[in-house]
């Protein structure tokens, strides 16, 4: 049986002579009802250009717990006047089987026609988001080409002020001479044959030398050394970008060796501007360029040579994938080397040499390790509940009264709003709001606490994969250390593994 109840939404941004009323919304809503029950919800003075509705706000609330079955407005621009909130508010719907009727329009999404205009409103939301899209995207690539400054954080070594430029107001990178001395540095240090990005990292550690108040690793290095945001750009800046197959706003006797580049990716280019020039616009900047351009050429050239190196990635060889980490510095483990001769190393390291690393850490020893603990960890939560020691997490417990006594609160004032004069209305739905606030607050408590709490079938499961370990596929094993283990901090002394159960 379908216990769940009509929904009655009205709204009236304004009182005026020509407007209809609440109530007078409701009477029309009520006749569709045709008996059964129904909860009203209403939204006095709100515009219906955005969903910032109190009421709005509870009836989709209401929706999510599964209460309402059906929502009846009186008009359709009643509950939205945007196509765009209209369309996620269907969807949303339609996910918790909910119909929706609209007095005036006779839009019935029980009916065939219903559906169909629901349709024809989703494929117009969608050409309105297009449309958006390729505004803004014009709009990006139209200033991109002027030498407009964009959106985001200015590069290491800059920022940024207002600057009028043609008659529109803009931003312009200013230098910030201690940082831009580093990069000076690291231009001049990279540029010999002999220095790699290994040098300047441990030089950058071993002083405590940072960018943007973070480790200087190999693709902070490698950004900075490709940024033509620092180069003092002439005539050979611009035949090298042409050579590369890049976009040049800006004319070849524009390049004098004074301003520098922004360099913008290209509309239609998927790959980064780390990968390829190709097809990437290249415009003159107003601010003054810093490094010399056969400076800059020459550790671009460089940088083209060098073997593609990476590191930092997600272990993929283990099934400890994500979850192990240097005791040293907290940095992720990651595998290197092939067959007997894996080793698990310290990512930080790795890039930087700025910590001391977990030691030697063979990668088979380590799960064998870990295994076992996993082992001797689930017979001691099995032990104890077979003994009957498991108790309730009165965390969990209290969190749950006090989340039945806010909602009791919140049904009181809703009961309350019937007919209730502007005064009392405001402060009901301010107190309803501050109400909601400890409800989400409590809601996401309990779903931490429950997340922490293992299903008794679930124990189970884990103790069939533990019993048939060696005929575990890969990602069933990462499932299982997932479920069972937090947090792995080791070096090649000590193991300390932080469990969920």
């Amino acid at each position: 049986m379908d216990n769940r109840i009509d929904a009655l939404y009205g709204r009236q941004s304004v009182d005026k002579k020509d407007s209809i009323s609440i109530e007078s919304q409701f009477e029309f809503c009520r006749f569709e009802t045709r008996g059964e029950a129904y909860k009203e919800y209403k939204d006095k003075g709100y515009s219906g250009k955005n969903t910032a509705r109190p009421e709005f706000q509870q009836l989709i609330r209401d929706v999510e717990k599964g209460l309402i079955k059906r929502v009846i407005v009186y008009k359709l621009d009643r509950i939205s006047r945007s196509i765009i909130d209209f369309a996620k508010m269907m969807e949303l719907f339609k996910r918790y089987n909910v119909e929706f009727v609209s007095c005036q329009e006779k839009f019935d999404t029980s009916a065939p026609m219903g559906r169909a205009m629901l349709n024809i409103c989703i494929v117009f939301a969608q050409l309105e988001r297009e449309t958006i899209q390729m505004r803004v995207t014009d709009a990006y690539y139209s200033r991109c080409v002027k030498g407009y400054k964009m959106g985001g954080k200015p590069s290491f070594g800059f920022a940024s002020e207002p600057f009028v430029m043609g008659g529109i107001k803009t931003k312009r990178l200013v230098p910030i001479e201690e940082d831009l001395q580093v990069v000076d540095w690291m231009y001049e240090t990279y540029e010999k044959p002999e220095t790699s990005f290994g040098d300047i990292t441990r030089y950058c550690a071993q002083h405590d030398i940072k960018v943007f108040s973070k480790i200087v690793n190999r693709s902070v290095v490698s950004y900075l050394l490709r940024n033509p945001v620092y180069v003092q750009a002439d005539l050979a800046i611009y035949e090298f970008f042409k050579s590369q197959g890049a976009i040049i706003e800006n004319d070849p006797e524009d390049f004098r060796g004074l301003n520098a580049c922004y360099l913008y990716r290209g509309r239609d280019v998927e790959e980064s501007k780390t990968k390829t020039l190709r097809g990437q616009h290249l415009v003159l900047a107003p601010h003054e360029g810093r490094i010399p351009s056969e400076r800059w050429l020459r550790c671009y050239r460089k940088l083209m040579a060098n073997k593609c190196i990476q590191t930092g990635r997600k272990v993929k060889n283990t099934w400890l994938a994500g979850k192990i980490k240097c005791s040293e510095c907290g940095y992720a483990l990651v595998h290197v080397g092939q067959g007997q001769y894996s080793y698990l190393r310290c990512t930080k390291r790795l890039q930087s040499k700025s910590c001391d690393g977990c030691g030697t850490i063979r990668e088979t020893e380590m799960e064998q390790l870990v295994f076992d603990r996993m082992v001797q960890r689930l017979d001691e939560f099995q032990s104890l509940a077979s003994n009957g020691m498991e108790k309730a997490n009165p965390k969990l417990t209290s969190l749950k009264v006090e989340l039945v006594k806010v909602e009791n609160e919140i049904e009181k004032l809703l009961n309350t709003l019937s007919g209730a004069n502007p005064t009392l209305l405001s402060y009901a739905n301010m107190k309803i709001e501050a109400l909601d606030s400890e409800r989400q607050r409590l809601l996401k408590g309990i779903a931490d606490l429950s997340a922490e709490e293992v299903a008794p079938e679930r124990i189970v499961k884990i103790a069939e994969y533990l019993r048939n370990w060696d005929s575990v596929d890969f990602e069933d094993k990462r499932q299982v250390a997932d479920g069972m283990i937090s947090l792995i901090s080791a070096n090649s002394e000590n193991v300390n593994i932080l469990w969920k159960i």
